[in-house]
C-alpha cells in the first residue's frame, strides 16, 4: 500500500499522509512524500501543492517501530525531505488537524504556508526522550514565533494549541472545518495572487534583548534540568537561530540531536516509551477480544486507599458505590474525598461544578445488596486473608453474572482469593499505589482462571483511568513488592555491615531516589513490613527473625505516623532528625549476629541494592511472573521512585552490563555468611554469558 494518497484538485496536487494510526514518519512515508512531490513538480499541470494527513492527524513525528533500526537515518532522511518540501518552486501548503508533534511539525515548517484547524495541537516534544528536535525545528521555530516563545517550547516539550500561534509566521490561516479544502484555497490564492513563497529559514529571528534573555534561560534549565542533558542542549540549538548563519544551525543541531542519542539517559527515556506501548499487550490475548462492559464501579472500604481509588473513576465520569462497614468510616471517607477535591479547587485545578459533579457520582451504602447491578468491584479492605475470604464470599453471593471481581490486594495470593467465589474467572487483582488518585502505577494480577476478557478490560480500565497498568503473575508480593524485599533486605544487611541508615539513604538519594529505603520505610509505615514478614514466616512454619525494622516496632517506632522509625519527626515537621536510639540499637543488633562493623562505601551501597532488585527481576522474568523486563521497569519507575533517567533496574542492568552484575553478585554470594539470595538467577548468568540484555 502506498504509504502516501496523491491527487488532483484542480491545478492543486493533494498528497495525503497514511500511515496509522499517527502517520509515524517512518522510510517508506518519507520516500512517498518525496515521490509526490516529485510527481507534482514534474506536472506541469499542477501549479501548487498541498501536504496533509487528513481531518484527523497530520503527523504524530518519528515512527517508534523505526527507533534505533537503520531505517531511522536511510536516505530520505527527515531533514532531506523537508528540504525538499522548503526547496520547491511550487508553493507547497500544510493542512493541519490533530496532531503535529516533534518531526510533523518540522515537516510543516519546511512548508511554504500552514493552514491549521482551530483544535489543532503543535509541538515538539523529543526532550522528553532525551533529545531535540533533528529536522530543523530549533532553527526555523525561532524564525516563526520568536525566541522565548520557541524556546519555552522546545525545552518543555509541552504542546500547544494552534489557536496560541495565530498572527505569527507559524500559521497563516484557522479553519473550524474541512482543513483540506481551505489549503486549497490558500494554494489556489498564492499562484493567483503570486504571493511569494515564504521560507522560514530566510526570516530573521528578532535580536533586542537576546542575549540577556538567552543567559537567563541557561541558568534556569541548567537548575531545573538536574543534570540532564537534552534541555541544555536545546537552549544552545536555539541560541544558534540567533547566533549562527541557518545552514551552520541546522548542521549543529544535527550534530547535537546525534550526540543526544548516544547518551544513556536518551536510550532510558526511549526504553521507557517503548515499554509504556508494550505493557498493555498480552502475548496470548488477542487485541481485538470484546471487553466488558465497566458502566459502574463498586469499592469496598472508605478509607486512605478505597477513597483514591474511588476518584480514579469519578474523575473519568463513571458512577462509584461506595461501601463501608459503619456510618462513621462512610463519613469520613467521604469527608476526605471532598476536602481532596476542593484542595484541587482552590488551586485551580478543578471548578466548584467540578467538584459538585465528581461527589455526585458516589453511592454510599453500608449494604453489599448495592452491589447488585455494579460492573467491577475492587476491594481495599484489611491485608489478611481471612477478611478478604468474607469480602469475596458476599461479593459473590451479590454480584450479576459477568461482575469482575478485583482485589487491591498488595501480596496476597489472587488464587486463594478466587477460590472463595464460584467464578474465579471473574477474580483479579488491581493493586494501586497509595495515594492512589495520584501514583500512576496499576499492578494487574492474574489468576490462573482469570479470563482473557476480564485481562483485556482490566487493562482497558487502566488507560481510561490514565494509570501506567502492568501485568504480573502471582506471587507474594507480585513484582513490586517482591522485588522490594530484597531492597530492604540489602538496605538492612548494609546497615549491619556497617553502614548508618542515613548514609544509606543519601547513596541512594545521590543515585536518584527521591528519598532512600529507611525514609520510604518511615513514610510508608514500618509495621507493613513487619506484618508481611511476620505473616511469611508463619506460612513457612518457621520462626520469625526479627529485623532491626522489627525491632523499632516492638517499641513502637512505626515510622513518620507515630513520630518515630528509623528517624525521629519532631511535630509539625517532616524533615527526618537523626536519633541516638538508633544508633544503640544497631550496636546490639551487631552484637547478637557476631557482626564487626566495617566501613561501607557509597558505591558499594547503590551496586547492593540495585543489583538485589535486579537479580529478583530476572527471577520474576524466569518465573513468567512478568512478561517482559521493560514492565519490571515500569514498576519501579511508577511505583517506587526509581530515577526515570536511568530507565528502571533492567535498563540500568543493560547499561553497566549484565556481565558486571553477575560478576558482583557473585562477590557478595562468596562473603562469610551471605544470604543465598545473592546468588546470580540463572536467567541472568544466562544472558551475561551470551553476550545480551533483558529485551
Amino acid at each position: 500500500m502506498n504509504p502516501v494518497d496523491y491527487n488532483l484538485r484542480g491545478r492543486v496536487a493533494v498528497l495525503t499522509l497514511d500511515n496509522p494510526p499517527v502517520n509515524g514518519l517512518g522510510l517508506a512515508l518519507r520516500s512517498g512524500i518525496l515521490a509526490g512531490l516529485d510527481l507534482a513538480l514534474a506536472d506541469p499541470a499542477v501549479s501548487a501543492i498541498v501536504l496533509t494527513g487528513g481531518e484527523k492527524i497530520f503527523s504524530g513525528g518519528a515512527d517508534v517501530k523505526e527507533f534505533g533500526t537503520p531505517k531511522s537515518s536511510t536516505s530520505p532522511n527527515l531533514p532531506d525531505v523537508i528540504r525538499a518540501l522548503e526547496q520547491s518552486a511550487k508553493p507547497v501548503v500544510a493542512a493541519i488537524a490533530g496532531h503535529a508533534l516533534g518531526g510533523g511539525l518540522e515537516l510543516a515548517l519546511g512548508c511554504h504556508f500552514r493552514v491549521a484547524k482551530q483544535d489543532a495541537i503543535l509541538g515538539l516534544p523529543e526532550v522528553k526522550l532525551g533529545l531535540l528536535p533533528g529536522g530543523g525545528g530549533t532553527q526555523r521555530l525561532p524564525r516563526a514565533v520568536g525566541l522565548e516563545v520557541a524556546l519555552n517550547m522546545i525545552v518543555s516539550g509541552a504542546p500547544q494549541k494552534a489557536t496560541s500561534f495565530k498572527g505569527t509566521a507559524l500559521i497563516d490561516d484557522l479553519v473550524e472545518t474541512d482543513v483540506v479544502a481551505a489549503a486549497v484555497s490558500l494554494a489556489e490564492r498564492a499562484v493567483k495572487e503570486q504571493l511569494p513563497l515564504r521560507r522560514l529559514r530566510d526570516l530573521k529571528v528578532p535580536t533586542a534583548g537576546s542575549d540577556a534573555f538567552l543567559q537567563f534561560a541557561r541558568n534556569n534549565v541548567k537548575t531545573a534540568a538536574k543534570g540532564l542533558p537534552a534541555p541544555l542542549q536545546c537552549v544552545e540549538c536555539v541560541a544558534d537561530s540567533v547566533t549562527q548563519p541557518f545552514d551552520e544551525g541546522l548542521r549543529r543541531e544535527r550534530a547535537a540531536f546525534f550526540a543526544l542519542m548516544a547518551t544513556p539517559e536518551s536510550r532510558a527515556a526511549r526504553h521507557v516509551f517503548a515499554a509504556e506501548r508494550a505493557a498493555g499487550k498480552l502475548p496470548d490475548i488477542p487485541a481485538d477480544t470484546p471487553l466488558r462492559p465497566i458502566k459502574t464501579v463498586g469499592v469496598i472500604g472508605a478509607g486512605t486507599m478505597g477513597g483514591g481509588i474511588t476518584m480514579n473513576f469519578l474523575n473519568v465520569g463513571t458512577p462509584v458505590v461506595l461501601l463501608e462497614t459503619a456510618q462513621a468510616a462512610l463519613d469520613r471517607g467521604l469527608a476526605t474525598i471532598r476536602q481532596r477535591y476542593e484542595s484541587s479547587a482552590k488551586r485551580g485545578k478543578l471548578t466548584q461544578e467540578q467538584v459538585e459533579q465528581r461527589m455526585a457520582l458516589i453511592t454510599s451504602t453500608l449494604d453489599y445488596a448495592a452491589f447488585k447491578e455494579v460492573d467491577l468491584v475492587i476491594e481495599a479492605v484489611f491485608e489478611q486473608m481471612d477478611v478478604k475470604e468474607k469480602v469475596f464470599t458476599q461479593l459473590d453471593a451479590v454480584c450479576k453474572p459477568g461482575a469482575i471481581l478485583a482485589s487491591n490486594t498488595s501480596y496476597l495470593d489472587i488464587n486463594k482469593i478466587a477460590s472463595f467465589t464460584k467464578r474465579p474467572q471473574d477474580v483479579v487483582g488491581l493493586h494501586f499505589f497509595s495515594p492512589a488518585n495520584i501514583m500512576k502505577l496499576l499492578e494487574i494480577v492474574r489468576g490462573e482462571k482469570t479470563a482473557n476478557d476480564v485481562m483485556a478490560t482490566a487493562l482497558a480500565l487502566g488507560k481510561q483511568i490514565k494509570k501506567v497498568a502492568v501485568v504480573s503473575g502471582v506471587c507474594d508480593g507480585f513484582i513490586g513488592n517482591r522485588m522490594l524485599a530484597r531492597y530492604g533486605a540489602a538496605a538492612h544487611a548494609l546497615v549491619v555491615a556497617g553502614g548508618a541508615p542515613q548514609q544509606i539513604d543519601k547513596a541512594m538519594e545521590r543515585f536518584g531516589y527521591a528519598m532512600g529505603p529507611f525514609r520510604v520505610g518511615d513514610l510508608a509505615g514500618l509495621d507493613i513490613g513487619w506484618a508481611t514478614r511476620k505473616r511469611k514466616a508463619a506460612e513457612a512454619g518457621a520462626p520469625h527473625e526479627p529485623t532491626i525494622a522489627d525491632k523499632l516496632c516492638e517499641l513502637d517506632r512505626f515510622g513518620q505516623k507515630s513520630g518515630a522509625g528509623w528517624y525521629r519527626y519532631e511535630p509539625g515537621v517532616r524533615e527526618p532528625q537523626t536519633d541516638s536510639l538508633i544508633e544503640k540499637l544497631i550496636a546490639d543488633y551487631r552484637s547478637v549476629k557476631g557482626a564487626t562493623p566495617r566501613k561501607v562505601g557509597d558505591d558499594e551501597v547503590v551496586e547492593r541494592c540495585i543489583y538485589a532488585l535486579v537479580n529478583e527481576g530476572a527471577r520474576i522474568l524466569a518465573e513468567g511472573i512478568a512478561v517482559r523486563a521493560s514492565d519490571v521497569d515500569l514498576v519501579y519507575l511508577n511505583g517506587y521512585g526509581f530515577p526515570a533517567r536511568r530507565g528502571g533496574p533492567m535498563c540500568y542492568a543493560n547499561e553497566v552490563g549484565l556481565a558486571n552484575v553477575v560478576r558482583a553478585l557473585r562477590r557478595f554470594a562468596a562473603e562469610p555468611g551471605a544470604d543465598a539470595s545473592w546468588q546470580p538467577a540463572p536467567l541472568l548468568v544466562q544472558l551475561a554469558e551470551d553476550g545480551k540484555t533483558f529485551a
